[in-house]
């Protein structure tokens, strides 16, 4: 028998070019597809939202306790759970944060207005907008704590802040208030001092959480409290 047949007529010599022929490719080597591309696309835009959400939700809690000066970048990023140098990825400085943390807050606001061809009475654009901010304020309970030091802690970040926002929401809520009013579906008085009262009315349950739970019982997070806090609201603005 010769080298030729004991090799077997199918056989492969290691070496020759039929055995470095490459595998074809598979589906699974293919570039990725459009749709594919998006989803990931989407995914990575998710974890970015997800990312900044907890920043701020962790630099509201820190600004809150401490104040701008006594807030700390990096103790920030271990509130958030998150590397110090992902914070200042997506916030340069503390400055930025802070401003950050304020617009996420006052822009519930301003984002609730209601459009004036909405077909909405004024009593329920100005109830839309307020539930909104009450909403806000229920769930990020440290919001009014962090507006406190905000406002009485610095003149040239006070003033930023009411350029910006508190000055458009006032001037956007206070026509509404003059017109529910004129229609008989609020209570009276003086527009400007009618809103704070009812910012201040409205941020009660937040910024009171702590007295009211120890001497009532009733606890912030329960949506049954919120909702019978919220009623209460209902009852003595609204006619």
């Amino acid at each position: 028998m010769n080298e030729k047949t004991s090799t077997g007529s199918g056989a492969v010599r290691a070496g020759s070019k039929s055995a470095e022929r490459r595998v074809p490719a598979t589906a699974t080597d293919a570039p990725p597809q459009p749709a594919q591309r998006r989803k990931s696309k989407r995914r990575e835009q998710r974890r970015s939202i997800d990312t900044r959400l907890a920043i701020l939700s962790a630099a509201l809690d820190e600004f809150a306790e401490r104040g701008f000066d006594g807030a700390s970048m990096r103790r920030i990023g271990e509130r958030a759970g998150l590397d110090f140098t992902l914070i200042t990825y997506h916030f340069s400085n503390k400055d930025a944060l802070w401003k950050a943390v304020a617009e996420w807050g006052l822009g519930e606001m301003l984002g609730a207005e209601v459009p004036a061809n909405s077909g909405l009475s004024a009593k329920d654009q100005v109830r839309v907008e307020f539930l909104a901010y009450f909403n806000f304020t229920t769930a990020n309970p440290a919001f009014h704590n962090f507006m406190l030091r905000s406002m009485y802690g610095n003149e040239e970040r006070m003033r930023w802040m009411i350029d910006n926002y508190l000055t458009r929401i006032r001037e956007s809520a206070k026509p509404r208030l003059v017109q529910a009013q004129a229609d008989g579906e609020m209570i009276e008085g003086e527009p400007d001092l009618l809103y704070y009262i009812m910012i201040g009315a409205v941020s009660a349950l937040s910024s009171l959480r702590g007295e009211i739970e120890l001497t009532t019982g009733y606890r912030l997070e329960d949506p049954k409290v919120q909702a019978a806090f919220w009623n209460i609201i209902e009852r003595v603005f609204f006619r």
